[in-house]
């Protein structure tokens, strides 16, 4: 069977930064950034992203063009033999199933906002107690969730069941340009409201103050955490795309590419939500409730709030939902390839693989909401728990010591293929500091998570 590609490198990019770009650019970035003294960890974000980001990516793009294979078979086929190394690519694969289990559950909350604005459900001069209210009616119901649950599921095999450039190329074109035109339109909007320079000042200006209270080395850790977490590196999300791409354009530009428009969506991101919440008087370091409590009591007392609250949640639909469709993309490849299944076989498979697995997180806060997983957390924040702490940190460290040591794929082939083609070359100076220097920073993170 030939290996499907893209149709084009504006789809490749689109479709990878579409699964770089999710809920944590959209949703945490803002709220850590509020945490964390606003300008100096964006600062420390972007250092971070350059120095370990970009690094662990390229290494992914490799793994996936040079063998030109799903996360299992691509080991196999660059691993010495007799090795091990494909192991970790069936840990890569449960990592896409348990992330869907949950994000699928948050990609829904966005879609029933989207759809709750929209229809009027959010109505002008309702206090903090009432927008909040809808949410906590939202959980506590498991139909209104299951639905939208079921909808992003069985919505987005169906993309994923078109074939590489039908569906998932041709969907996500459509949905980042309009979420990068939604962004730009909805940050304006936040600018020119009055007293947003006050959010502005915060977001972009560092300050020493916040710093000192949360402690630097805190601000550091967050900023580190940040920007590893940004791209899902480690479970073959970014792998898959690899092995699609051509070996037309050098991997180190292509990946600069990628992070540069995920770092667009999230700076973009603060300038929405920060200059509105300032000019509302509203508390930006509310945590992860701020898209979900705060910001819709903010939409609703602005002037035509209706409107920018259903682009603000249709935006956050598209930033969650290409993400969905990205990793489905993934778990679908895997299983064409490992089964040799038709495409329509395997959504079919997999769509009720997932449909089934997201309802412990939907029941979770309702049916289940006295089931207490990992450390006493709810099942959503233990499956998060799984990926985020563990999977994704400890699946980067694999990929990097597979491409940097002789007793994986090795640096001297790693480093043909990232420069592979026209376009940023990476230095073969760099050899020493992805040896020995970047396994020890995901290790802080590893071990930071943890604990």
């Amino acid at each position: 069977m030939k290996r499907e590609s893209f149709k084009s490198r504006l789809g490749f990019l689109l479709v990878s930064a579409g699964c770089a770009i999710g809920i944590g650019n959209v949703w945490r970035f803002p709220y850590v950034v509020g945490e964390n003294g606003g300008g100096i960890f964006v600062l420390f974000y972007l250092l971070f992203l350059v120095a370990m980001g970009l690094p662990v990516l390229t290494m992914e793009l490799a793994v996936g063009r040079g063998s030109r294979k799903s996360a299992v078979l691509a080991y196999k086929e660059l691993e010495k033999p007799k090795s091990k190394w494909h192991i970790h690519g069936w840990f890569a694969i449960l990592g896409c199933y348990v992330l869907m289990m949950y994000y699928t559950t948050v990609s829904g909350w966005m879609v029933s906002y989207f759809y709750k604005f929209v229809t009027g459900e959010f109505k002008a001069g309702m206090d903090v107690d009432a927008t909040g209210s809808v949410f906590s009616d939202l959980l506590a119901d498991p139909k209104q969730m299951g639905f939208w649950m079921i909808l992003t599921v069985i919505v987005g095999f169906i993309v994923c069941s078109r074939g590489l450039q039908n569906g998932l190329e041709r969907i996500s074109k459509i949905m980042m340009t309009a979420l990068l035109v939604l962004i730009v339109v909805l940050a304006v909007h936040s600018i020119t409201l009055s007293g947003a320079g006050e959010g502005l000042r915060f977001y972009l200006i560092p300050n020493l103050s916040t710093v000192e209270k949360v402690g630097i080395g805190n601000v550091i850790s967050a900023a580190m955490n940040q920007a590893f977490f940004t791209l899902s590196l480690g479970v073959a999300a970014m792998e898959i795309f690899g092995s699609y791409m051509s070996k037309d354009h050098a991997l180190a530009g292509e990946g600069v590419r990628i992070c540069a428009l995920d770092t667009f969506v999230a700076v973009m991101s603060g300038l929405i939500i920060f200059p509105a919440c300032f000019s509302y008087g509203v508390e930006v370091t509310s945590g992860p409730k701020l898209i979900f409590v705060t910001l819709p009591n903010v939409f609703v007392n602005m002037a035509g709030g209706r409107i920018w609250g259903s682009l603000f949640f249709l935006f956050m639909t598209f930033a969650s939902f290409s993400t969905v469709i990205a990793v489905f993309e993934n778990i679908m490849s895997f299983a064409m390839d490992m089964f040799g299944w038709s495409r329509n076989k395997t959504a079919i498979i997999n769509c009720i693989i997932i449909l089934i697995a997201s309802l412990p997180c939907v029941l979770g806060y309702n049916v289940w909401s006295d089931l207490h997983l990992i450390g006493g957390r709810d099942v959503l924040d233990s499956e998060d728990f799984l990926v985020s702490n563990l999977l994704l940190p400890l699946g980067s460290l694999i990929y990097l010591l597979f491409c940097v040591t002789k007793w994986g794929w090795g640096f001297d082939n790693y480093i043909e293929e990232v420069n592979t083609g026209s376009g940023l070359k990476m230095s073969r100076k760099l050899k020493p500091y992805f040896q020995f220097v970047l396994p020890v920073l995901i290790l802080i993170i590893l071990i930071q998570g943890l604990l």
